[in-house]
């Protein structure tokens, strides 16, 4: 279990890095919306009950990720060009 102090520290992560967890979490939203479609197709009662387990983790997942973006500060990108102080 995480600590309550843990849980209120922030933590920066780079901008690709969120990039790619916004689009990994788009596409598990997708793909449980496409497995909740294909129920009306599905006869056998296991092969269905497996189909709304899958949609199911699909969006826990989506929404962990989620939480986790939301605690997290982005990185601001460094600078293309490199700020030399002895000009000032």
């Amino acid at each position: 279990m995480i600590p309550e102090t843990a849980m209120h520290e922030g933590f920066e992560i780079s901008p690709r890095f969120r990039r790619s967890i916004e689009e990994r979490i788009a596409r598990l939203e997708q793909g449980s919306d496409f497995d909740e479609a294909q129920l009306q197709f599905l006869i056998d009662p296991d092969h269905i009950r497996r189909q709304l387990r899958l949609a199911a983790v699909q969006r826990q997942e989506a929404l962990r990720m989620r939480v986790f973006l939301d605690r997290a500060r982005t990185r601001l990108p460094r600078p293309l060009i490199a700020l030399d102080r002895a000009s000032y």
